[in-house]
């Protein structure tokens, strides 16, 4: 009995020994195959590679858009300079009028009978006059023969001048009657679209008071900008730093986009700056004229009309030497935009950069770029400050011949 348990013994002994053994056997393998791994990882390992692009230096158009708002080139009112009461309309409201067109008729009877009034008037001191004139001529020789006295030629003298005084004050009466009834009639003094009539037959105006209707002329068109002061500070430090270009204010011209996001085949040309900036809104007023041949043509064929919001991209400014960066180069971080610059030895470096204006796909950098260096564009998850990198393909700088600048 005692063997059995002494033999039982001795093979669980010898089964722990083997597996032992088995177990120190396979560890020992693992540990050779791990070296023989890692130093195999190391031989395979390269520096990632990245994409670059080359940063060069352009001469690129500085186009800075506003919003604007269209004006009739002329909003005529239209008053009458008499007062009465209107007799016809002659015009057919919201159409096309010529210059000389008839507007409106003020009953002229009353005015006429003045007219006639004042027309008798002056020929009754014209006569008169000739009466007084032929008594001096018959008084004044009688002084010499003594038989009137010097009073008599005197006050023959002072008829004389009373009278030719009466007469111009008549003949001017007689102006003001032939005004006031010349201007019963009421006409267009601009070609244009006229609106409603806020009077018609039979209702009592007021002279010059009381507006009647108005005329837009709508060829030429104006659109009026506001630009903000701090772009007129920022303006003047970049034209004094050379950094931008541009000829005497009124030789730049406007693109102007509508509302439905098409742009106007007209381009007009600034006109017009104001000379104080807006204390409302600290914002100075510009205006640009379009041409609008349209404007001539029937209500429903132009759709430029007075009142539209619009965008206005200013053009004439040039910026030289400008640094251009893709977009998708261009890093955001709580201290500002960076980018990735790969040096001559194609290690990556962190380069903090101003970027400032949109040009189609791309940053305008202000500062921290220089011709010349290489800005990674592709593979930013695979690098870090510091980093030794392949370069894939040095790609140039898109074309800028469609750039937009927001």
């Amino acid at each position: 009995m005692i063997d059995l348990r002494m033999l039982q013994i001795q093979l669980c002994s010898n089964r722990i020994k083997t597996f032992i053994r088995i177990a120190f056997v396979g560890l020992c393998l693992m540990l050779v195959n791990g070296c023989s791994t890692d130093e195999s990882f190391d031989r395979s390992v390269s520096p990632p590679e990245v994409e670059v692009v080359m940063v060069t230096a352009r001469t690129v158009p500085d186009e800075p858009e506003f919003i604007g708002q269209t004006e009739a080139f002329r909003p005529v009112e239209i008053r009458s300079q008499v007062s009465g009461i209107i007799k016809e309309v002659y015009f057919t409201e919201g159409r096309n009028v010529k210059k000389d067109d008839k507007l409106y008729l003020v009953d002229p009877v009353p005015f006429n009978a003045i007219y006639q009034a004042m027309k008798a008037k002056v020929a009754q001191h014209k006569a008169r006059l000739v009466q007084v004139k032929q008594n001096l001529a018959r008084v004044r020789p009688l002084l010499e023969q003594q038989a009137v006295s010097q009073k008599d030629v005197d006050d023959a003298v002072a008829d004389v001048l009373s009278e030719e005084a009466a007469l111009d004050a008549a003949q001017n009466d007689l102006v003001k009657a032939k005004f006031d009834l010349d201007n019963t009639l009421i006409y267009a003094p601009v070609k244009g679209r006229i609106g409603r009539s806020r009077y018609y037959e039979g209702q009592l105006i007021s002279a010059q008071t009381t507006l009647l209707t108005t005329i837009d002329q709508l060829d030429p068109m104006y659109v009026t900008v506001n630009v903000p002061e701090s772009y007129l500070l920022r303006r003047r430090r970049e034209l004094a730093e050379d950094k931008v270009q541009r000829p005497d204010i009124f030789q730049l011209y406007g693109v102007m986009t509508f509302s439905d996001g098409s742009v106007y085949p007209e381009e007009g040309i600034l006109d017009f700056a104001a000379v104080t900036l807006s204390p409302e809104t600290g914002t100075l007023q510009g205006r640009f004229r379009f041409p609008n041949p349209e404007g001539d043509l029937s209500p429903g064929q132009s759709y430029f009309f007075p009142g539209q919001f619009v965008k206005v991209r200013l053009k004439g400014i040039i910026r030289p030497n400008a640094i251009l960066i893709p977009q998708r180069a261009v890093q955001q971080s709580p201290a500002g935009s960076f980018v990735y610059v790969v040096d001559e030895e194609d290690k990556v470096e962190f380069r903090s950069v101003k970027a400032s204006t949109w040009y189609g796909n791309e940053w305008l950098i202000e500062s921290g770029l220089h011709p010349g260096e290489r800005v990674v564009v592709e593979g930013f998850h695979r690098i870090q400050p510091g980093t030794q990198v392949t370069v894939a393909s040095k790609k140039g700088i898109a074309s800028s011949n469609n750039l937009p600048n927001k």
